[in-house]
């Protein structure tokens, strides 16, 4: 069975830093990466990474974000610098096999202003 399961999510106040985990099991991901949706909004990508093309950003995670996999190749991270109020949002962990999609179960963040 295949599982996504994030961790870190929490409350901060503007300007501070979370660090989010997710990790998978029972496959092997070739691309990892992180959605948020925040209330009354559409899910929407933030960061993402695979060995071929490296990680790529949402330019709102531009410069304040990283996205990482860890040594357990089905661990991906997610540093967040300076966050904003405007980062608040539910946060999925997302995983592509190479046919199909997987995600977590979301991790709440709250940045508080």
């Amino acid at each position: 069975q295949v599982q996504l399961v994030e961790s870190g999510g929490g409350l901060v106040q503007a300007g501070g830093s979370l660090r989010l985990a997710c990790a998978a099991s029972g496959i092997i991901f070739y691309g990892m990466g992180w959605y948020r949706q925040a209330p009354g909004n559409q899910r929407e990508w933030v960061a993402s990474i695979n060995s071929a093309v490296g990680s790529n950003y949402a330019d709102s995670a531009k410069g304040r974000f990283t996205i990482s996999r860890g040594h357990a190749e089905n661990t991906v991270y997610l540093q967040m610098n300076s966050l904003k109020p405007e980062d608040t949002a539910v946060y999925y962990c997302w995983g592509w096999d190479g046919s199909s999609e997987h995600w977590g179960q979301g991790t709440q963040v709250t940045v508080s202003s």
